[in-house]
């Protein structure tokens, strides 16, 4: 029994090594040459681009800066307001020290102490409404760049458009299928 067993491996391993021999023995040149398969293999055009170029060439971009300007100015008046009050009451506590009794300086210290709060909270939110009322202004106009941007993609058929800013793409090669298309979208835009 342990014989055949043992004739059944070994035939079974013969065979095995045959037809292991037979993939093997596949002539290579069967094989497609690179330009074949370079053939085969789709292309696709894409474009690149300079979003920010084109973002700073919109006149809405000026005017959002306009507005976020005077925004801020504002906030900045009101917060050198609070700091001018500040001061005086400051300069107040500081005169009055040595001839108020002790709970009107405990008095003048705890308005002190609210005011600087006052000052700093005030400082915190405008600086949030600051982000938020940018994020606001800047929305509409991302969003026409980015209809701009579809709008060119498919009127060039481009497979994707890449952003270039930031040189994220250091190196694109001219003698592919990529073509600069901020022009394109600065013109589908209006501005050239």
């Amino acid at each position: 029994m342990k014989k055949i067993q043992i004739l059944i491996a070994l035939f079974s391993c013969v065979g095995f090594m045959s037809a292991q021999d037979t993939v093997l023995s596949v002539p290579v040149t069967t094989l497609q040459p690179a330009e074949t398969l370079q053939a085969v293999a789709p292309t696709f055009k894409f474009g690149y681009l300079s979003y920010n170029e084109i973002v700073y060439a919109m006149p809405e971009y000026a005017q959002a800066l306009k507005s976020l300007e005077e925004l801020k100015k504002n906030y900045d008046l009101e917060m050198e307001r609070a700091e001018q009050e500040f001061s005086k009451k400051f300069t107040e506590y500081i005169d009055g020290q040595k001839s108020f009794p002790e709970n009107i300086m405990l008095k003048r210290q705890k308005e002190l102490q609210l005011l600087m709060e006052q000052s700093l909270n005030f400082k915190k939110e405008a600086e949030e409404l600051l982000t938020k009322a940018e994020a606001e202004l800047m929305a509409p106009i991302h969003n026409t760049v980015k209809e701009a941007i579809n709008e060119v993609g498919k009127e060039h058929k481009y497979a994707y458009v890449l952003n270039t800013d930031a040189n994220a793409y250091p190196y694109i090669s001219s003698n592919g299928e990529a073509e600069n298309c901020t022009d394109a979208v600065l013109i589908q835009l209006g501005i050239k």
